[in-house]
């Protein structure tokens, strides 16, 4: 489960009247959100998984100078990560890349996933494009804004 699912799951529960928490399990993963009566917001994994830090509520929009940058002729962006972790093509070791070189993407594909402190975030396409160029190696660690790959859209 990522991050942007944690958020809705929050987000659901915030605009829900008199529900105080909910459970969700997806792949044998299972989560849980409760609001205490001050409002705050608990996540709770459950089967033994590592403890999930509270999530903050919404950020802003992102900024523009955030937003994917264009390269070359105008109409490729550089797809950048959005935090720290390792950069993986594939969901297992022996699975198929999400994406390859040359692969057609639209918007919400998962194009990678980077763990972060244990937790697999799914990185999904913002734009529909062509995959041109995958910039980082699979298992190899990436920092926060580094470019991962570039979409030609």
């Amino acid at each position: 489960m990522n991050i942007k699912q944690i958020q809705q799951l929050i987000d659901l529960l915030d605009q829900s009247n008199g529900i105080s928490e909910i459970e969700y399990s997806r792949w044998g993963r299972k989560i849980r959100v409760s609001k205490a009566g001050n409002g705050v917001v608990k996540t709770t994994p459950l089967q033994g998984h590592d403890p999930v830090e509270p999530v903050d509520p919404p950020a802003p929009k992102v900024a523009e100078a955030e937003k994917p940058a264009t390269v070359g002729n105008g109409t490729a962006v550089e797809f950048k990560s959005p935090m720290v972790g390792t950069f993986y093509r594939s969901p297992s070791p022996d699975a198929d890349p999400f994406v390859k070189v040359g692969d057609h993407v639209t918007v919400g594909q998962t194009l990678c996933i980077i763990e972060a402190m244990k937790i697999m975030n799914e990185i999904e396409a913002e734009i529909s494009g062509v995959v041109t160029d995958i910039l980082v190696e699979n298992a190899q660690p990436v920092e926060y804004n580094q470019p991962l790959l570039i979409i030609e859209s």
